[in-house]
């Protein structure tokens, strides 16, 4: 069964069709791409999964479970990451307390216990600063991590974003461009943390993406959008050669 399944999606903004009867599968351990022109839906796509848009039609379910109506901070619980075009950190914060603060999810100390700094608070702090020091380590920021996250370059800023997410566990990540403003060497560095991630946590993972070159060197399937409907899917050999595809990029068919 998939990890998250959208079915007939279909979303509106008074006359105007975002998405247009969107179904497709992602599975764990699979690195799925949407791809599709400027203003094709991507972004709406991940919205509706993440629950800051609710489609009129259709149904989104992860793990069996019916996400349609759930609310935001009910489907980051349940598992469900989410990296954002620019970033959304706290910039006054270092790092390490952006992490921290991406575990929340998975807080399970009562607050009186925590006003009085219980043992199980302290050793369930010890936990969370553990797994966040090992993100830290596999996306390579540990000489950063007591950095105020303004203080960094903007491909820096983003890679801490893509760290925050996997900082929850997620088991299924939404990706929304986490390439855009990276040049060529901080493109090199993030496609090797998410084929380390798929290879070494198998999570399944949504990827917004317009680099071509990466989407075919890296996604097992290929999803296109063009003005909100699915026009192709499947591998990146066939989908990229679809004159559908070509059509929606280029304008005409080759």
């Amino acid at each position: 069964m998939a990890e998250l399944a959208l079915s007939g999606v279909s979303l509106s903004f008074g006359g105007l069709q975002v998405l247009r009867d969107v179904s497709l599968e992602a599975h764990a351990g699979e690195l799925l791409a949407l791809i599709g022109p400027n203003g094709a839906g991507k972004t709406s796509v991940l919205n509706c999964i993440s629950g800051l848009y609710r489609p009129q039609r259709g149904t989104i379910r992860f793990g069996g479970r019916d996400l349609t109506h759930a609310k935001p901070h009910q489907i980051a619980a349940l598992g469900i990451g989410r990296t954002f075009q620019h970033g959304e950190l706290f910039p006054r914060m270092s790092v390490l307390e952006n992490l921290l603060i991406g575990r929340h999810a998975a807080l399970r100390t009562g607050l009186i216990a925590e006003m009085l700094f219980l043992p199980a608070v302290r050793k369930a702090e010890a936990e969370h600063r553990h797994r966040v020091e090992e993100i830290l380590e596999l996306v390579e920021l540990e000489r950063y991590r007591h950095q105020t996250v303004d203080n960094l370059p903007f491909g820096l800023q983003k890679i801490v974003g893509f760290a925050r997410a996997l900082a929850a566990e997620p088991k299924v990540l939404l990706l929304d461009e986490p390439s855009a403003g990276l040049n060529r060497e901080e493109r090199e560095d993030l496609a090797r943390f998410i084929l380390r991630i798929r290879h070494e946590v198998g999570i399944a993972m949504v990827w917004v993406e317009h680099d071509m070159q990466m989407v075919a060197d890296l996604a097992d399937r290929v999803c296109v959008l063009e003005s909100g409907t699915p026009i192709a899917i499947g591998a990146p050999d066939s989908v990229l050669k679809d004159p559908r595809v070509v059509s929606a990029y280029l304008g005409a068919v080759a």
